[in-house]
């Protein structure tokens, strides 16, 4: 078995992090705070975004404490006495004002049963003053911050219109490991024109910045997004099933094994998508990828080379 597994996985799995952690279940509950997104206001955000990262599957309507309280009340019947983790999910959660941030973190926090706080976010949208904040709130729950990198190459940033560059990413990174707090870095395999080497360079910067996990989408394609028009007029290549599972194992062999994986694979909004359609059985890339590994009998940082 793997080092860092309970269920026979060859990767660091985010149940075995939070048992490690906590010795109890743990459940993310996926929040929409009503934040917006920098990017927003220099366009129409990213490529390939549609109503921002994932609030189409998460309330608008209700307020956070009513939104938490429908997941908990469903998680219980299964799981009584679970813990759990504030997810703020939707679109660049650190994007408002201190106090409007501390209002609606802190409302989350003082629930019963929540141990800690995930916030997504994006490397250009954090303060001086928001990182002091996160500081010292990271002092007192467990605190994740997630950033969404999507790609280490500067051109298909640039392609992709992310509205930063590497090394804004990179210092962003470094000024919240410098307060101990924990980074969970989004990144996208099979954008435009990307070769499997630059998908496994994003992997090796990322074993460099010391991260403490990872999550790693297969790009869609939604109906709607500018990325759609970009597909229909080039035609560019949509990695097949059998091509994704063999890159993300790939990057799982070059992967630091400390660094925990909080997702292998996406969830897209099947009434939006377009391409690739195998995504939608995403139980089934899952075994793929675990029926894979053990036939190449390799695991997480089989290729991994510790530099310091």
């Amino acid at each position: 078995m793997f080092k860092y597994s309970m269920d026979n996985k060859r990767y660091h799995t985010l149940n075995y992090y939070y048992h490690t952690i906590f010795n109890h279940k743990v459940f993310k509950v996926s929040l929409n705070a009503n934040f917006s997104c920098p990017n927003f206001k220099n366009g129409n955000g990213c490529i390939f975004c549609l109503h921002g990262s994932n609030d189409y599957d998460i309330s608008k309507n209700n307020d956070l404490i009513v939104q938490f309280n429908e997941v908990k009340k469903t998680l219980e019947k299964k799981w009584p006495n679970s813990y759990y983790i504030g997810y703020f999910q939707a679109n660049t959660n650190t994007f408002a004002p201190l106090n409007i941030l501390k209002e609606k973190y802190e409302s989350i926090l003082n629930l019963d049963n929540v141990v800690g706080l995930s916030i997504a976010t994006r490397s250009d949208a954090i303060s001086n003053e928001c990182y002091d904040y996160l500081e010292e709130l990271n002092k007192k729950t467990f605190l994740t911050i997630e950033l969404g990198l999507q790609s280490s190459k500067e051109e298909t940033l640039k392609m992709i219109k992310r509205g930063h560059d590497l090394n804004n990413f990179i210092e962003c990174v470094n000024n919240l490991k410098k307060r101990n707090i924990k980074v969970v870095v989004h990144i996208i395999n099979g954008l435009p024109y990307e070769t499997k080497e630059d998908m496994i360079n994003t992997i090796k910067l990322l074993n460099e910045l010391n991260i403490d996990g990872i999550k790693i989408h297969m790009l869609h394609i939604l109906k709607g997004t500018e990325l759609e028009n970009i597909y229909n007029q080039k035609h560019f290549s949509i990695l097949t099933k059998e091509e994704y599972v063999d890159i993300v194992i790939s990057q799982l062999e070059y992967l630091n094994p400390k660094i925990v994986i909080h997702r292998i694979t996406g969830d897209p909004n099947v009434k939006d998508l377009i391409a690739p359609t195998w995504l939608i059985k995403k139980f089934g890339v899952l075994n793929d990828i675990d029926k894979e590994m053990v036939k190449r009998n390799t695991y997480q940082g089989a290729k991994f080379i510790n530099k310091n």
